[in-house]
């Protein structure tokens, strides 16, 4: 069984795009994810890259042309400049993170936040928010909050998976890392992932 790492913002579009399509292949091929939200501000600054907002008017107007063919290619329905992008992500994350670490399945919940921000223009932070993405992911928050770490250890783990990432050459999200140290940067290589995975299947 293959284990893949999975590295991650809820407030890229490009993770929320790819989501349902690596849920899919990750079960066909039987495949085990660690999910591993990381901090990209930093990953960014160890890198070379540069936050949304700095980035030169050129690079965003072509960030908004990719959108809208990805949107239409896959016919995910994400609204292109949503009212509360850039979210805070940090209660979202953390509930993540808690509940990765009571060994269960995030992606569904991590796709519900997604569809929050890019589709119903919600917000990332608002607990109404997160709770409507838990219940549409079939995931018991009361119980995923109950059982959580505190805090602070959750935001070590959120620390630890950014380095583990820059250690592996991560640089941008979504990334999808093999054992063998080989990666996948954005939800537009899957189809290399995809193949990858049957090629071990």
């Amino acid at each position: 069984m293959t284990t893949i790492e999975y590295y991650f913002t809820l407030n890229s579009p490009w993770a929320y795009l790819g989501t349902a399509r690596f849920m899919a292949m990750t079960k066909a091929a039987h495949a085990t994810v660690i999910a591993k939200p990381a901090k990209y501000g930093p990953i960014f600054a160890q890198t070379g890259g540069l936050p949304l907002g700095k980035r030169s008017p050129q690079r965003q107007a072509y960030r908004l042309m990719e959108l809208k063919r990805w949107r239409d290619h896959l016919g995910i329905p994400i609204v292109l400049q949503p009212k509360g992008f850039p979210s805070d992500e940090i209660a979202a994350t953390r509930l993540v993170i808690a509940a990765a670490a009571q060994g269960r399945d995030v992606l569904p919940f991590a796709r519900e936040l997604g569809r929050n921000l890019w589709e119903l223009e919600k917000t990332l932070s608002d607990p109404a928010d997160i709770a409507d993405a838990a219940h549409r992911a079939g995931l018991d928050l009361a119980a995923v909050t109950a059982a959580a770490l505190p805090d602070a250890e959750l935001d070590t783990i959120w620390d630890r998976n950014t380095e583990e990432g820059l250690a592996k050459g991560v640089f941008g999200a979504p990334a999808y890392v093999l054992p063998s140290g080989e990666f996948f940067w954005g939800q537009d290589r899957l189809e290399f992932l995809e193949r990858a995975l049957q090629a071990k299947s």
